[in-house]
């Protein structure tokens, strides 16, 4: 077996175990494209949304959640202005994700850090097992520990510890924005203005509030979980598709970010409505903090909203 701690012990050692950085794209970094494909992601899926809209097809209007009416009478901004204020969220959010990504650099090859996790497995098991140590201390089942420890379990530990510090990031200063008059008043109000979300409207905030609630608690969420330039990448950019689902006005029953979770577009809607702005502040992936801390939404309200989405399809008035 490899030894791995000559690689930590000796500068020399390690030094003829890195590789060059392996982009995903050959022209352009992975820190990078973490920045760009967010911004990417949010206009094509935001596009496919805004032609379902625009083509008023009969499959998807009947998954739609408001009328055409009430988003031409309520919504209080006009398209542009949304469009105007997401790009100058995408700007400075390009900036802070420029600041909090790291500079490109060679990274241990992939075998010798599995080679790594396989030491501190087996140290570990020692620690743990004792004299059992012999059972669980094999190579072949350190090796296959280490393999699926490096390449799934951390991971993915990762990236489920980005998505709950995001959520209670976005948790706590959502709903101060609505606890704060001041800060509703002058801050969070604007995004209240779509009435009738959309899924342009997904990044329609003040600047401030779009800074500290999106764009500073994803690079909490990065920096905190540990997380490479990769995976930030996969979570950036998942991030930016499941925002902009659950403002995208319809509720698809085949569509996996709103059936894999609570937290999906008629959650989201529900504290767009009058009877339900003081209530549902979690976002964008779990309701956990609304649940934990009694602000989710009642199920009698629930009930009348979904009476009354049932009495608009059956009546035609979607389409």
């Amino acid at each position: 077996m490899f030894n791995a701690s000559a690689v930590l012990s000796h500068p020399s050692a390690a030094e003829s175990n890195v590789s060059p950085p392996h982009r995903l794209i050959p022209w352009i970094s992975d820190e990078a494209l973490a920045v760009v494909m967010p911004v990417a992601a949010y206009w094509i899926y935001s596009i496919t949304f805004h032609f379902i809209m625009k083509a008023e097809i009969p499959f998807f209007e009947k998954y739609r959640i408001h009328t055409l009416e009430e988003m031409e009478t309520k919504n209080k901004v006009s398209l542009y202005e949304v469009l105007r204020m997401v790009l100058v969220q995408q700007v400075l959010q390009t900036i802070l994700g420029i600041m909090v990504l790291p500079s490109e650099q060679p990274a241990l090859n992939n075998q010798v850090a599995q080679q790594i996790y396989a030491q501190r497995i087996q140290h570990w098991l020692q620690v743990i097992f004792a004299w059992k140590a012999t059972i669980f201390t094999g190579a072949e089942t350190i090796q296959w520990m280490a393999y699926l420890s490096y390449w799934v379990i951390v991971p993915a530990t990762q990236f489920v510890m980005a998505m709950f510090i995001l959520d209670t990031h976005q948790y706590f200063l959502h709903r101060l924005f609505h606890v704060n008059q001041f800060l509703y008043k002058h801050v969070h109000s604007h995004h209240h203005r779509l009435y009738v979300t959309y899924a342009f409207g997904a990044l329609y905030n003040h600047p401030i509030e779009g800074f500290l609630l999106d764009s500073v608690g994803a690079s909490m969420a990065f920096s905190l979980s540990g997380m490479s330039p990769r995976m930030g990448l996969l979570f950036f950019t998942f991030s930016s598709l499941k925002t902009v689902d659950d403002h995208c006005g319809y509720a698809f029953p085949w569509d996996p970010l709103q059936f894999l979770f609570g937290n999906n577009v008629v959650y989201h809607d529900i504290h767009h409505q009058q009877f339900g702005i003081k209530t549902n502040y979690s976002q964008p992936f779990f309701i956990c903090w609304d649940r934990w801390l009694g602000t989710i939404v009642s199920d009698e309200a629930v009930k009348k909203y979904e009476d009354r989405r049932a009495k608009l399809r059956s009546a035609g008035k979607t389409n």
